[in-house]
């Protein structure tokens, strides 16, 4: 066996040197200081690696990081491959020495202790302990390795660096050294109290947490403001005087604080007498940790409201910083000054179980990782085994300081179990987890031949045996190979495993393959088994193809062909099978034909059904999928005969219904409709009386009493099927026969006599007799029934067409109604005047009329007076007007109506309906009846009515004028009050005559005077009156003629009176003339207590009295004259009266302001005007109705 072995190189470079061994084992080397040898194995090739040696640390500390564990090889039974370890200075003399204390370790295996995966965690450059130079030698390709590592550590700080003081240590790594790595704190779940339970944000400024006064960004809205009252920056100042911490017990994962509460300083201002001291607030402290220096990063481990803490989980042998902050409410205070302690050393952490590093059938190498030394350096490892034993029971095969260990003269694949502890000058630490590991075997014989479990179209199982002799513990895994027979590639492995079968796919069907197989464990492969061949199976063909109907399809057969499958699946069709299904669901299907042919008749089919067919072929491989479902529809045939009809129910007289099932055989094809012919008696020739879909018909128009025979038959697609047998019907006893028109006979205008003859009966004699009469053809009702043949009708119409009409009935039916026959009543007398009513008073007017001969000659005349004259009424105290409605005239014209007043002779009128009696008693009451006339006599009187004639009306009021004016008359009539009385039944009507002749109403009501206003001055004005009560209206009044005086002057304003020095000028307003008649003034003068005097009359407008007196008051007053020409004067009213006072005489001693206000006194004044006067009012009204208005508002509303 060629063997090679790598001795490193003065930069630390591996290089290859072959080297050639005669006994195939591996040659010892010199390994130089700082290096170690590894071995591998690949190909049944040895090479020998000289390697740098990591970093090894004296006091037992591990690396500060531990990558994931490296990635299984492929093959399992092939020795792992460790990787080039990241390069790292070490002592020179640390594993000569180690290997000295080893015993029989031989040293190549030395360099297998070496843990396969380490890193560099911290920045720090790695220095030399206890005064020992590192070497320092590097080649090129280490230093760019050592430069890579740099950054990628880097760039995990910056990623993962978030904890507090750099980075954490992996959770698979050993914890750091206290010593070397203070400035590392533990990782995130090591601390509790507020240690581990934070996240990075929250642990990374600890002192972002804290609240100061002013701007601090961990103020709440009292410090964001920045406006605090006195009590909060007096408490904002106690929190900040808070003295540092004091630890009291320290151990070595623990230590316990103390501090004291803040107090208020001196400046705080102390409460007067007589005051209460204010409550002490409630504080709450935080305690926080550095794990990195004073100035490190604190992260919160505790708060409470405690004045202690106790602070648990801490590393053993680490530097910590501890201070405390004072909080109250959302004010906190500054964190005191920190205050250092270290913890206590300890025993070391519990180191990883061992892992094994290399091994034959007898040995086994075994090494491990140092566990944390918790402040004390490690000493001595103890490794313990159960011997082999499978028991519980452990007991010490190594104790010392090195860090891997060679087990000898073990049992070939054996399984042993191990456990390891760490000791140090604290004490021994506790045992590792158990690990088994098992030692390697020989190199397995070779297995038999595979076996075939079971060979697929593209697949086959095959199986395997274990090599003879192999112990059950060697695990032994096995490579499948497999030729493909003319492929021309050879053996290729197909599967690689521990299992004894295995199945290969993806084959290619009908083809053999050789397969043999290899099996294997860590010491190497056995030789190949014998060389087994396995065939895969065929696979099933395809389906056949084209499946069609051969020809056109007979109503019971037809015959299909179809072509071989495109694909035999390896193998020779060995026969065709084809199925077919009744109707197109396709749930149930026979077989009718297997064979080797490709065609076949499918017969013994029913006409008119469809069929579903298909085929499939069957070879070695198997059957062949069915081709897709051919429908094929066999033609349909006429159907049987059917069975013959039946009657349903009795058989009427002209009508018979029959009915009849579907024929037994439909042929194929659903029948669409039959077909029934008749035979009537006597006929030899049939008539069809019934073709359609429905299973039952109705015959009609047929003789009573007679025997017809029917036949049916049916038809479908195909045609009509055959007739079937005939079935005699009879029919029964029918209805009578329509009778003839009845014969009419009048005994009286109200009686006649209807007769008729009897009809047909139809086999069943007549039983009775129906007769109907009515006024209107469509509205008959039926007044007879009876077996006679006669009937006489009473009460009826004079002058009236009826109608009649006659029905026979028997046992059978009734027969139709005969024709309506016309019958008409002869003439009679009048009927009854049924209603007669009483004319209105405005309906009995006055018809001027003479003889007919003077209606011939004056018929102009009258006419022009009709038009001009108004229509006079007659009077309804003397006459009674009557209205009636003319009665039936029965057949002859009414030529007069005869008038019954009781007493009175009887009156004839014309043939009217409205007329007015005259010449009566008023205040009389009359019984009254009224009878009509025709040619053939007089009719029933009409029923008696009362009527009454009213009384006279009264006689009309002398009238007299008893006031007059220029515009106004007040008229009197009567001897009565002036005012009307509620009992008055007497009323008047008061009329004057208009500028046209005629009379307008002016008055009507129960009054006895009335003024008459809006006249003209001196004109005369034409009356009447006219009395009326309950009897009617009495005659008008002689005409009575009344004149209105002339009109006086209209009164003046009051004079205007000015004194001039001894006398005074009165003035006047002036009038027009009226209606011609001038207009003069009179003046009159009052002077003190005398009466009135005339002092001017004229036509002037002013007026100057001289000489009055000083002592004296005057008063006057004038008036307007008006001359008429023909009638005296009239003398209008006089005007208000004006005083003049008399003049104030000043005294000596006056002053000159006083002379001028007597002066202003003696002037006379003035009296307002109309317009001032109406303004002065209407302002008033003004005033008023906003002080109303105010009111209103602040009262009511308000």
């Amino acid at each position: 066996m060629n063997e090679g072995s790598t001795p490193a190189q003065q930069d630390g470079g591996p290089a290859q040197v072959p080297m050639m061994s005669p006994n195939g084992s591996v040659p010892q080397i010199y390994v130089p200081p700082g290096y170690v040898q590894q071995i591998i194995e690949e190909n049944g090739v040895r090479r020998v690696l000289v390697l740098p040696q990591t970093e090894f640390h004296p006091g037992g500390h591990s690396p500060l990081h531990h990558p994931p564990p490296p990635q299984p090889h492929a093959h399992a039974h092939l020795q792992a491959f460790i990787p080039h370890p990241h390069i790292m200075h070490a002592p020179p003399h640390l594993y000569s020495g180690m290997a000295g204390g080893t015993g029989d370790m031989n040293p190549q295996y030395i360099s297998q202790y070496h843990p396969a995966h380490t890193s560099i965690y911290s920045e720090q450059e790695p220095h030399p302990q206890h005064g020992r130079p590192a070497f320092a030698h590097r080649d090129e390709r280490a230093s760019k390795t050592y430069e890579r590592l740099q950054k990628k550590l880097k760039e995990r700080q910056g990623v993962g660096g978030g904890g507090v003081g750099g980075l954490a240590p992996s959770k698979d790594s050993p914890p750091p050294s206290p010593q070397k790595s203070r400035g590392t704190p533990p990782s995130g779940g090591d601390l509790q109290n507020g240690l581990g339970g934070k996240g990075a944000e929250e642990q990374a400024q600890p002192s972002a947490a804290v609240a100061g006064l002013g701007k601090s960004p961990g103020r709440g809205k009292e410090a964001e403001s920045g406006e605090l009252d006195e009590e909060a920056k007096a408490l904002q100042n106690c929190l900040d005087a808070i003295c540092k911490p004091v630890v009291t017990d320290i151990q070595a994962r623990g230590v316990s604080l103390s501090w004291v509460a803040p107090s208020r300083t001196e400046g705080d201002e102390e409460p007067k007498e007589g005051e209460e001291s204010p409550a002490e607030p409630s504080l709450t402290y935080e305690v926080s940790v550095s794990y990195n220096g004073k100035d490190g990063k604190y992260k919160a481990a505790h708060s409470g409201v405690e004045l202690s803490a106790t602070l648990q989980d801490l590393r053993p042998a680490t530097d910590y910083h501890v201070r405390v902050q004072a909080m109250c409410n959302c004010l906190q205070g500054i964190p005191s000054d920190p205050v250092s302690f270290t913890t206590l050393s300890c025993e070391p952490d519990t180191p990883s179980p061992p892992r094994k590093a290399s091994g034959t059938k007898s040995s086994l190498v075994l090494q491990w990782k140092a566990p944390c030394d918790n402040g004390s350096k490690i000493q001595n490892y103890i490794l313990q085994w159960d011997e082999g034993k499978g028991t519980s029971v452990f007991e010490q095969c190594f104790y010392g300081p090195q860090k891997q260990y060679r087990l000898s003269k073990l049992s070939t694949a054996s399984r042993y179990s191990f456990r390891l502890a760490a000791k140090n000058d604290m004490g021994v630490s506790e045992f590792s987890e158990v690990v088994h590991i098992m030692t390697s075997c020989s190199v397995p014989a070779p297995p038999l031949s595979p076996e075939l479990v079971q060979p697929g179209v593209t697949w086959l199982c095959v199986r395997w045996q274990r090599p003879a002799g192999s112990p059950k513990e060697d695990d032994i895994s096995y490579v499948l190979e497999m030729e493909e027979e003319g492929s021309g590639y050879g053996f290729q492995a197909s599967y690689d495993g521990e299992e004894l079968s295995h199945t290969i796919r993806n084959l290619h069907r009908s083809t053999t393959y050789r397969f043999r197989v290899v099996a294997y464990n860590a010491e190497g492969k056995s030789n190949p088994s014998a060389v087994s061949e396995f065939t895969t199976a065929p696979d099933r063909p395809s389906c056949p193809c084209r499946l069609t109907v051969k020809g056109k399809p007979h109503p019971t057969s037809f015959r299909l062909t179809w072509e071989p499958p495109k694909d035999s699946g390896g193998s020779d069709v060995t026969k065709y099978v084809v199925e077919l299904s009744e109707g197109l669901c396709g749930s149930s299907w026979n077989q009718v034909y297997s064979g080797s042919a490709m065609e076949c008749v499918c017969d013994g089919l029913s006409p008119g059904c469809s069929y579903q067919a298909r085929v499939h072929c069957i070879s070695a491989g198997g059957e062949s999928p069915l081709t897709e479902a051919l429908q094929v529809q066999t033609p349909p045939v006429p159907p049987g005969p059917c069975q013959p009809p039946r009657v349903v129910g009795k058989p009427k007289a002209r009508e018979v219904q029959i009915r009849w099932a579907p024929p037994l055989v439909d042929g194929g094809s659903a029948v669409s409709s039959y077909s029934v012919e008749m035979f009537a008696p006597q006929v030899e020739e049939s008539r069809e009386v019934y073709q359609g879909c429905e299973l039952d018909c109705t015959v009609g128009s047929l003789l009573p009493g007679r025997s017809y025979a029917f036949r049916i038959r049916a038809a479908n697609k195909a045609g009509y099927g055959p007739f079937s047998e005939r079935s005699e019907v009879t029919t029964g006893p029918g209805a009578p026969e329509t009778c003839r028109p009845p014969c009419f006979t009048c005994k009286s205008p109200t009686c006649a006599v209807v007769s008729w003859e009897a009809p047909a009966c139809n086999g069943a004699a007549v039983s009775e007799y129906r007769l109907e009469w009515g006024a209107a053809e469509g509205s008959m009702q039926l007044c007879y029934t009876g077996a006679a043949l006669s009937h006489e009708m009473r009460g009826l119409l004079p002058a009236t067409n009826y109608f009649c009409r006659v029905q026979a009935v028997n046992v059978a039916g009734v027969g139709l109604f005969s024709d309506a026959v016309l019958c008409q009543t002869p003439c009679s007398v009048p009927a009854t005047v049924s209603s007669v009513h009483a004319l209105r008073e405005s309906e009995m007017r006055v018809e001027c009329r003479t003889t007919e001969r003077e209606e011939d000659e004056e018929e102009e005349e009258e006419e022009e007076e009709d038009e001009e004259a108004a229509p006079l009424l007659y009077s309804p105290s003397t006459c009674l007007g009557l209205r009636w409605e003319a009665p039936c005239d029965h057949g002859s014209e009414i030529t007069s109506y005869l008038i019954d007043l009781g007493e009175k002779q009887p009156i004839l009128t014309g043939p009217v309906t409205k007329y007015i009696i005259q010449n009566l008693q008023p205040d009389t009451t009359y019984r009254i009846r009224i009878q009509a006339l025709n040619s053939l006599g007089a009719g029933p009187f009409s029923h008696t009515f009362k009527l009454k004639t009213k009384p006279l009306p009264p006689l009309p009021p002398r009238l007299e004028c008893t006031a007059s004016s220029h515009q106004t008359l007040r008229l009197k009539w009567g001897d009565g009050p002036a005012k009307a009385q509620p009992t008055d039944s007497l009323q008047y009507h008061l009329q004057m005559e208009d500028r046209n002749g005629r009379f307008i109403s002016l008055y009507k009501g129960p009054c006895h005077t009335h003024k008459v206003q809006r006249l003209n001055e001196s004109t005369s004005y034409a009356f009447r009156i006219q009395a009326f009560n309950e009897a009617g209206e009495g005659p008008f009044s002689t005409v009575y003629t009344f004149t209105t005086p002339l009109s006086p002057p209209a009164p003046l304003k009051a004079p205007r009176v000015e004194r001039v020095d001894e006398s005074c000028e009165v003035s006047w307003e002036t009038l027009p003339p009226m209606k011609g008649d001038p207009v003069i003034y009179c003046l009159q003068s009052m002077q003190g207590n005398s009466d009135f005097k005339q002092i001017y009359r004229g036509s002037a407008t002013s007026f100057q009295l001289p000489n009055l007196s000083s002592s004296t008051d005057y008063r006057f007053r004038v008036c307007a004259v008006r001359q008429c020409q023909d009638a005296p004067e009239i003398i209008g009213p006089y005007s208000s009266t004006v005083i003049l006072l008399p003049p104030r005489i000043d005294t000596p001693g006056a002053s000159g302001a006083t002379g001028s206000k007597a002066a202003e006194a003696q002037k006379p004044k003035r009296s307002l005007t109309d317009e001032q006067f109406s303004f002065l009012i209407i302002a008033l009204l003004a005033v008023t109705s906003i002080l109303i208005a105010v009111a209103i508002q602040y009262f009511v509303i308000e």
